[in-house]
């Protein structure tokens, strides 16, 4: 007799054109969360003036994003046990929409920071889910192509997103620059529920991690805060920036001490203890935090210092990652027959 739970562990594979059309719907749908990184940055002169901020708080659009991703990516694993991945990843997709709709329709600074700080809480998860489902639905020989699937839209994304955002607030009008997600997660989230449903997990129900989550948001957001604010304010010459320095410290060490002691932590670092795993955690920080650090400044720089044009810009930083985009599925093909370590350190390096 065949028991459920065997059943959700085996469900029916993917073949063909439905694994493919599952392949690209979650590569898409990681595509819009990180394109919305920097889609809005070479737009931050064109939002403030249209909604009579200055420079400086028009740059809160931007940060006001980029904290509350960084507080849902943690939490992907917990909230993926307590809702599924499946059920969570569709809702994810949808919220996503439905923010950048209200994002669109803002009508002053404080509630498009607001529907910004929903937009990344729905956009963090999708970001290591999508690559989460698409090891789980592709075989393990094809393991490789799905990552380089999912790496291409990842890398692309930043790219894309400097020159489509300059483009539409030169051409349209800055709500353009939100309303356009509008369609598309819609439309990925109803076909990933369609195709994904058969993976569906039932929920795992465990205590909520009420201390770790607090401390949790308080050290990343002063983290993220800090970093984002430094600049303007001549960083650690700035009071501010020194309490957010020191409250990103303590909130950081009290993280790790009260998570490593917690029977059910909100986010498990014990998998830290892995050599291998953390040292490719820290080199995919450093690469990814170069990486799109060049693609938050640079478009700034140009707009405010340079002159561009908002579209200008845009495509200034374009080239810079075009390379990236062109060799991410050659990397892919080549991880199956060269150390991916050596292809790993010839990427960190150039």
């Amino acid at each position: 007799m065949t028991h459920p739970a065997v059943d959700s562990k085996d469900p029916p594979s993917l073949e063909g054109g439905m694994l493919w059309t599952a392949g690209i719907v979650l590569a898409l749908s990681n595509f819009v969360a990180v394109l919305n990184m920097t889609i809005a940055n070479v737009t931050v002169p064109n939002i403030a003036g249209a909604l009579g901020a200055g420079s400086s708080q028009g740059t809160w659009v931007i940060t006001s994003y980029a904290v509350a991703e960084a507080i849902t990516v943690p939490l992907t694993g917990w909230l993926s046990g307590r809702f599924g991945a499946v059920r969570l990843f569709c809702i994810a997709v949808v919220l996503f929409g439905l923010c950048s709709l209200l994002c669109g329709l803002s009508t002053s600074l404080p509630m498009l920071l607001g529907m910004r700080v929903l937009q990344g809480m729905a956009g963090g998860p999708l970001m290591a889910l999508s690559q989460t489902l698409l090891l789980r639905i592709f075989p393990k020989n094809q393991s490789m192509q799905a990552m380089g699937l999912w790496a291409m839209t990842t890398l692309l994304a930043p790219v894309v997103g400097p020159v489509l955002g300059g483009w539409l607030c030169d051409q349209y009008s800055w709500n353009w620059v939100f309303l356009i997600n509008v369609p598309m997660a819609l439309l990925f989230g109803a076909i990933a529920w369609f195709v994904l449903k058969r993976y569906h997990e039932p929920p795992v129900i465990k205590p909520v991690d009420k201390i770790g989550m607090l401390l949790l948001i308080i050290w990343v957001a002063a983290l993220q805060i800090m970093l984002d604010e430094g600049k303007d304010l001549d960083w650690f010459s700035s009071t501010e920036i020194r309490v957010l320095a020191v409250t990103a410290v303590i909130g950081f060490v009290s993280f790790l001490i009260w998570e490593l002691t917690e029977e059910y932590p909100i986010v498990d670092l014990r998998v830290f203890r892995h050599r291998g795993f953390s040292s490719c955690m820290l080199v995919l920080a450093l690469a990814f935090g170069a990486f799109f650090g060049i693609n938050v400044l640079t478009p700034q720089w140009l707009a405010y210092n340079m002159g561009y044009t908002t579209t200008w810009a845009g495509l200034v930083v374009a080239w810079g990652g075009l390379l990236s985009v062109v060799f991410s599925p050659i990397a892919a093909k080549l991880a199956n027959r060269i150390d991916p370590r050596i292809l790993i350190f010839i990427g960190a390096t150039g």
